[in-house]
């Protein structure tokens, strides 16, 4: 079983990662893709940087570790990213058929797992997502609030 301890060690990692994003001109969100206690891969937002949409980082961490272990599906990984996930994202994780995903901050915009819509409880998915967020909440929406606050600046 996953402590909070290591959901907060982790997370502080994403944080950490988000930072990246920031750095880029991107909307600050890190993620990690963990297994057995070890990162496998991990990313950050770059969807501005790569003309691409789908380059959320959650996307990225999931094809970063299915290449390098060699299988798309990640059935005892944990996610953990700092915003709550978007309908794609949170797609991919089922597709990726992965354990647990933990995120920081809620998205009250286009949130899928608890604020707009809760798509991992849908009867329907062929697989079940655990799920926990609200983890360093206030540190990870102080990064996305000061970023916006900053661009409204500008």
């Amino acid at each position: 079983m996953v402590s909070v301890i290591d959901d907060e060690a982790w997370m502080r990692e994403a944080i950490h990662l988000a930072l990246h994003a920031e750095e880029e001109g991107e909307v600050p969100v890190g993620a990690i893709l963990v297994l057995d206690n070890k990162r496998i891969a991990q990313g950050w937002n770059r969807p501005v940087l790569t003309h691409d949409p789908t380059a959320h980082a959650e996307i990225q961490v999931l094809q970063d570790a299915g290449k390098a272990l060699g299988n798309y599906r990640l059935p005892e990984a944990t996610l953990y990213v700092t915003l709550e996930p978007c309908t794609m994202c949170a797609g991919a994780m089922i597709h990726a058929r992965i354990k647990r995903l933990v995120f920081g901050a809620y998205d009250p915009g286009t949130g899928t797992i608890e604020s707009v819509d809760q798509i991992f409880d849908r009867p329907h998915h062929n697989h079940k997502v655990e799920y926990r967020g609200g983890v360093l909440q206030d540190e990870c929406s102080g990064l996305l609030k000061s970023f916006f606050e900053k661009r409204r600046n500008k």
